[in-house]
């Protein structure tokens, strides 16, 4: 089988390159990088797309923009290693960037070094302005403070209102080739798990809850929107974290009480700092043992062992 050294030497020895530079939130230009294990998901292109895919770097953090052909790139354990368990993992950027560093490769990185398969999910994006300049000034533009909410709030997250048709049609795909090649890649079909961050979260929920074809055994949207969504019948077991400083939590427990009130297993883990985007940690933040946990719930849930 792969070893995931191979992928490791080709997409992690760069970002050493890439931290010792300024780790602020200037956006710099970046080649990209090679990605030689990235499988095209054949789910077509993106309408009215200005500009090719392209890369930039920020918090020394390397991420893509206007991507416009979805790929899967799987990090496979050890030979020998390998509990069968797979995770999809679905990085964040508003869906108009994907962090791939500190969303995708480490996270899927830290789940094979725990046995577990894990693929990086580079979805689709929405297009935006082919200069980079013109792309940081979107970002740096002036953004209203959250709204105040209370008991009777609805969920107010403009993601929650976007067609993700792409999305999902990506995210359904990389469930089919997992599916398609479960038995060479050594996993177990039944054990088929997605987590998400920020946007990729709610790519995660938007699948679990409008998929006909992915049929999730666990998810995970990590610092995701929380507004209160209608559970499908045998939902999937949740493993929600947030921190309480995160513009998206905003004092909103909505998707933790839908779940509970529709009887499905959920952990939710509310922390107290950690801001967003914060991956698998930064420093001194209480929610930097976040993945800990979550691979202790899978590990008590039987996750981790082929069924």
């Amino acid at each position: 089988m792969q070893k995931i050294y191979t992928l490791f030497i080709a997409l992690f020895l760069p970002c050493f390159a890439w931290n010792t530079l300024a780790q602020d939130g200037t956006i710099y230009p970046l080649e990209a990088p090679k990605e030689p294990n990235a499988i095209p998901l054949g789910t077509g292109s993106v309408k009215d797309q200005p500009a090719p895919e392209s890369w930039f770097r920020q918090w020394g953090d390397p991420m893509a923009r206007n991507i416009s052909k979805a790929t899967l790139t799987p990090f496979f354990p050890e030979k020998g290693k390998a509990n069968g368990a797979v995770v999809i993992v679905a990085p964040g950027g508003g869906y108009r960037w994907l962090s791939m560093g500190n969303e995708g490769w480490e996270v899927a990185e830290a789940l094979a070094k725990k046995g577990i398969t894990a693929f990086v999910l580079k979805y689709r994006l929405f297009p935006k302005a082919p200069s980079l300049d013109d792309f940081t000034a979107w970002m740096n533009r002036p953004r209203p403070a959250p709204q105040k909410m209370d008991s009777t709030s609805k969920n107010t997250n403009p993601m929650a209102q976007m067609d993700l048709s792409n999305q999902l049609a990506d995210a359904e795909a990389a469930y089919a080739m997992i599916i398609k090649n479960a038995t060479g890649w050594g996993v177990d079909t039944q054990q088929i798990g997605m987590i998400g961050f920020s946007a990729g979260a709610g790519l995660t929920m938007h699948a679990t809850l409008n998929s006909k074809t992915m049929k999730l055994a666990f998810i995970g949207p990590i610092y995701g929107g929380m507004g209160p969504v209608k559970v499908p019948e045998n939902a999937p077991p949740m493993f929600n974290v947030i921190a309480s400083d995160d513009f998206l939590f905003n004092a909103q427990f909505g998707v933790i009480d839908s779940w509970f009130k529709a009887r499905r297993p959920v952990e939710f883990h509310l922390y107290q700092n950690g801001g967003h985007g914060f991956g698998l940690g930064n420093p001194n933040r209480t929610s930097n043992k976040w993945f800990d946990a979550f691979i202790h719930w899978l590990d008590v849930n039987k996750f981790l062992v082929a069924k």
